[in-house]
């Protein structure tokens, strides 16, 4: 499997998988549907898959760019963010002994470079940070000044802490997928055991810290369900998903699905999971579709 397919596959298992508060094939926002991530993925996985030539800053750079101009939208901008430090890892390393040295190699032009994409993807809520702010030239490298946010963003936060949180939830994945063959399942159960332990930061950055910690609260109410490692209580669920979509979707957990999907890319190019092939992977999105009335 090339690195491109790992990368668009761990982007399509992560959009089709029925996560409570995001979009999926039987769940849309307003401004943002399925078949956006579907195209998204597409679009991104050859400007990552070529970041050895052309440097980590510019393949986030040209990810948006081909994003932009397939869908109109910031539909991946966290994905792009997470997938490229390991896509850059070379081939022959492992990721978690690779990954350490591309993060410390990392220059001010690729911040410059990183910046520049931000801009051009327009994410919303982003706010104004007293040093380095994404309006203004960087002088720091990227890895430096991802550390300005990490205490405000989780995406950022791996860029410090070598992908901690990544690795963490690969080995929670690996874990989970020992007791279920069920791809899809596992990949829900690994999004409600994420938002339990870290609070998701784009609702932080929209609704504030406190609804975050709330929704993570509510999380842990499912984790803690007798049996919740074999299937989650099905209406306690549905009542999760039902609150996140409140108030407009603004309560939408957005930044773990983006550390799922990197999760996911993490052990597939790896080889530490068994991979559904693309195929499957679509078939599932039509199933789940055509389950709705």
């Amino acid at each position: 499997m090339t690195l491109a397919e790992q990368i668009e596959l761990a982007c399509l298992m992560e959009a089709t998988a029925r996560k409570p508060g995001n979009v999926h094939p039987a769940a849309k926002f307003d401004d943002l549907r399925y078949e956006d991530f579907v195209r998204a993925a597409h679009a991104i996985a050859g400007p990552l898959s070529a970041i050895r030539g052309h440097g980590v800053g510019r393949a986030i750079y040209n990810s948006v760019q081909a994003t932009r101009e397939t869908t109109g939208t910031n539909v991946n901008l966290g994905i792009i963010l997470l997938f490229a430090p390991l896509a850059a890892v070379p081939e022959a390393d492992r990721l978690e002994d690779g990954l350490p040295s591309v993060l410390m190699r990392m220059t001010v032009e690729d911040a410059e470079q990183v910046y520049s994409a931000i801009s051009l993807a327009k994410p919303g809520g982003l706010g104004k940070a007293t040093s380095q702010d994404i309006s203004e030239r960087p002088t720091v490298t990227l890895r430096e000044a991802m550390a300005l946010a990490a205490d405000r963003d989780r995406i950022a936060e791996q860029y410090v802490t070598d992908f901690k949180l990544v690795f963490d939830a690969r080995r929670k994945l690996c874990e989970l997928l020992k007791h279920s063959i069920d791809w899809e399942s596992v990949i829900i159960q690994l999004h409600v055991w994420i938002m339990s332990r870290w609070p998701d930061s784009l609702i932080a950055r929209k609704c504030g810290v406190d609804l975050a910690e709330e929704a993570s609260s509510r999380a842990r109410i499912l984790i803690d369900h007798p049996g919740a490692e074999a299937r989650f209580d099905p209406g306690q669920l549905s009542e999760f998903d039902a609150w996140l979509r409140a108030d407009g979707h603004r309560r939408n957990p957005g930044t773990t699905a983006d550390l799922i999907a990197a999760t996911l890319f993490a052990a597939l190019r790896d080889g530490l999971i068994k991979r559904p092939t693309h195929k499957a992977v679509m078939e599932k999105a039509k199933a789940i579709a055509n389950e709705q009335p």
